[in-house]
């Protein structure tokens, strides 16, 4: 009897079937993959996760999941698993990241919007459709605009196009994004500054431990730290993400998901 239940269990974690907390006793604990949300620690009160589980701190290739928790505590699997791709450096402990070295940051952040050069495919979250004008800024010399959204080429500007990443320059990629909130200025922080033509923080991110990771649609292979989903698929995933469930992804090797 204790087996068929250990079987019972670990075919709802792997199938998507609903699990509603950590499962008592040695056995039945093992059987939940480390990437269920009942095995994770920074969650809080979201109700939607999605968990990139890398396959070693090397691997350019992960797998992502997709759950929600359900008005009765447990939580289900949303889609069955998705194979993704993450940056070419691997993977490195956020606050240890560095621009500019291909790593995907290993962390558990908020989801709190998105943007495409396609139109809005109907998700409910903040939903920007960008343009040839649209830049996400990267410039190390300028804290007050790091990892922060630009909506023109002021003349006036404070940050170096150098340094930004123009949105329309990867048409494929950013058909469609979620902004992942790592090393994000403050919330509240940011405003628009009309004398020159941008957006400033007065609560900047940490300039030069990275700038622009988003979860987007695949490009040829790897990333430079984001991580990617097939169209179809990252499609499926906006229109679902809920911003009133507070929506969070976490992004991590295998190994290291409990701590992420």
């Amino acid at each position: 009897m204790r087996f068929v239940l250990v079987v019972a269990l670990l075919l709802a974690a792997v199938g998507g079937a609903a699990v509603g907390g950590p499962a008592v006793g040695g056995p039945a604990t093992a059987a939940v993959p480390p990437w269920f949300p009942t095995r994770l620690g920074h969650l809080g009160d979201s109700r939607q996760v999605v968990v990139v589980a890398g396959h070693s701190r090397t691997s350019t290739s992960s797998t992502a999941y997709a759950y929600q928790r359900g008005t009765d505590g447990r939580w289900r699997a949303a889609f069955p698993a998705m194979a993704a791709r993450n940056g070419y450096g691997g993977w490195q402990w956020a606050s240890r990241r560095v621009q500019g070295t291909g790593t995907t940051p290993i962390g558990t952040f908020t989801i709190t919007e998105a943007f495409g050069l396609a139109a809005d495919p109907g998700t409910r979250l903040d939903y920007r459709r960008v343009d040839g004008n649209d830049h996400w800024v990267g410039d190390r010399s300028d804290p007050r605009t790091y990892n922060m959204f630009q909506p023109s080429l002021s003349p006036r500007r404070t940050w170096r196009t150098s340094r930004a990443e123009r949105l329309a320059d990867y048409p494929r990629q950013y058909a469609y994004a979620a902004v992942v909130d790592f090393n994000r200025p403050a919330p509240g922080s940011v405003s628009w500054n009309t004398a020159l033509g941008q957006y400033v923080t007065s609560a900047p991110a940490v300039a030069g431990r990275g700038s622009a990771i988003f979860l987007h649609v695949h490009g040829r292979g790897s990333t430079a730290g984001c991580v990617s989903l097939s169209r179809t698929q990252m499609v499926a995933v906006l229109r679902w993400l809920d911003p009133a469930l507070r929506p969070r992804i976490v992004l991590a090797p295998i190994a290291d998901l409990p701590r992420a």
